[in-house]
């Protein structure tokens, strides 16, 4: 059977995270994630506390994400040079890290990005800058070799795969006749425009309407607004699931309305025809982590997080922990970038920390779970041919997508990268147990669950890794969106300036860009040049 939402909730609660009753042999691989230790050890170091003179440094990045990582391209390319970027992980890339040491490149989180419109120019220009594009304008378009190639997704169930996210073998005249109305209704959203011609929902969300009928959204859960048009059939409904867990790891009961129409509508071309093609690469979002980070090239510190933050009347104070030598240093900057989730914000900003205020504890962020499988060969499977996205119909996972896809080789040696969100629980509960878990634990589940579409996939397991993500992204619940938490976290506070994905309150690269890219553009105006 597969992974279920009960069999999630009972290892919450305490139960072994495994489906079978027997036991299998072990599986080569380990644990892999973010330096949860070191962080967690690093609370009490603190600016007094530096050896040694401090260094000097004209602007400094907290957090290698691609937020942080699209703040530094920015000055790049207004010509501040003297930055310097910090991150505690010895590789960038935040939740867009990948792997090398398979038979290609693999992601550990986000694995694709749309082709923008014009009018997301900082994105244009990266991937232009990238050789992404086969033209910028009028329509961007993506290099035909990069696009997904078909067939791009299936889904398994009844016991075969089936083209496309929703199984032909559940769709009845009723579940089509609800499908149709939840299209043309997202369609309606799509054509939007309020009275200074903002679309509803647009990428980055700072271009979407805050027109009141559109806002008043955010305060009803998707389930709620689903009831409203009457779409009630388990299958329509699992879709629409299915998309809300995909991008916020949240049920339809805890997404808010708003985020939900924005996944569907914000991706829209135009009038509302179908949504804008992806672009990938095998190692998915690390490829363009990879390009950012050859632009911050020396000035990136890795290995070096960042314990405290003092603002100063004349910039900032940090206090930076080498892990290689174990010691922790300080540096003065004039302007600080503070490109991490708020929970580290309140945990390293002295004044946050000291008081910490409201609006920063209206933020939460998801656990999920992230395996790459690095098989030998490709297990048997019945039904609609291998794509690059893999689904298991009423798996509490979503499924794996296939590092090789793009490679146009369906046979031989391969990596899948398998997901797993723990919706519907406590984050605090879920992170506990997650550190909990044994490999071996991991490994059979994951097994467990893919095994039902594909029953002789254990013979080609080489390895598993597992990469434990304690606090993946944030999470857009009822009344988030629009309560201004996210407006008050963006305000700068003295030289320190904000920047990441959730003050968007969507964890997309579009908006880590966008969000980076707002805050250097701040601290070269606050520096008295211009940022055009």
């Amino acid at each position: 059977m597969t992974l279920t939402r009960r069999a999630v909730m009972a290892w919450l609660a305490g139960a072994p995270l495994s489906i079978a009753a027997c036991q299998s042999r072990p599986v080569p691989g380990a644990i892999r994630g973010a330096a949860m230790p070191v962080g967690h050890r690093l609370r009490d170091a603190t600016v007094e506390r530096a050896s040694g003179p401090a260094r000097r440094v004209k602007i400094a990045i907290v957090g290698a994400g691609p937020s942080g990582l699209s703040a530094a391209w920015r000055l790049h390319r207004l010509g501040q040079r003297d930055f310097e970027l910090f991150d505690l992980e010895p590789q960038s890339g935040g939740t867009s890290a990948y792997g090398t040491d398979g038979v290609v490149p693999y992601p550990w989180g986000a694995h694709y990005v749309p082709v923008p419109d014009a009018e997301n120019r900082g994105l244009v220009q990266l991937l232009q800058e990238m050789g992404a594009l086969s033209q910028s304008e009028p329509t961007p378009m993506g290099k035909e070799a990069l696009r997904i190639r078909a067939p791009e997704e299936r889904v398994f169930a009844d016991g075969l795969w089936q083209e496309g996210l929703l199984p032909a073998s559940r769709l009845g005249p009723t579940e089509r006749e609800e499908l149709r109305r939840f299209e043309a209704d997202i369609a309606r959203w799509s054509r939007f425009r309020d009275g200074q011609g903002r679309r509803a929902f647009a990428l980055p969300v700072r271009r979407c309407s805050d027109a009141a009928d559109v806002t008043a959204l955010d305060g009803i859960s998707a389930l709620a607004y689903l009831e409203k048009l009457k779409i009630r059939s388990p299958a329509v409904r699992w879709y629409v699931e299915y998309a809300c867990r995909d991008d916020y790891g949240l049920s339809l009961e805890h997404t808010s309305a708003w985020a939900m129409l924005f996944y569907f509508a914000s991706r829209a071309r135009g009038g509302g025809d179908g949504s804008a093609p992806f672009l990938t690469w095998p190692e998915g979002n690390g490829r363009i982590v990879r390009h950012l980070s050859s632009v911050a090239g020396s000035r990136l510190r890795l290995g070096r997080p960042v314990t405290g933050v003092v603002p100063t009347p004349t910039g900032a104070q940090l206090s930076i922990f080498n892990v290689k030598s174990e010691r922790l240093e300080r540096v003065d900057a004039e302007r600080v970038i503070l490109a991490v989730p708020k929970f580290v914000v309140a945990r390293i900003v002295r004044p946050y920390r000291e008081q910490p205020p409201k609006f920063l504890k209206a933020f939460s962020y998801g656990v999920w779970l992230v395996a790459n499988l690095h098989l030998s060969g490709r297990p048997r499977c019945k039904g609609f041919e291998p794509t690059w996205d893999n689904v298991l119909y009423d798996s509490a996972s979503l499924g794996y997508v296939v590092a090789t896809h793009q490679r146009l080789k369906d046979l031989g040696r391969t990596v899948w990268t398998y997901y797993l969100p723990l919706v519907d629980a406590d984050p605090k509960v879920a992170r506990r147990r997650i550190m909990e878990t044994s490999h071996a634990e991991f490994c059979r589940t994951i097994l467990d669950d893919l095994s039902v579409a594909h029953p002789d996939l254990r013979d080609h397991v080489e390895r598993i890794d597992v990469w434990r993500w304690g606090h993946a992204m944030v999470r857009p619940s009822v009344g988030f969106q629009w309560s201004g938490a996210r407006q008050l976290a963006q305000k700068p506070l003295g030289a320190l300036h904000f920047a990441h994905s959730d003050l968007s309150g969507v964890a997309l690269f579009e908006e880590a860009q966008d969000q980076g890219l707002r805050a250097a553009e701040e601290v070269v105006v606050a520096l008295g040049a211009r940022a055009g």
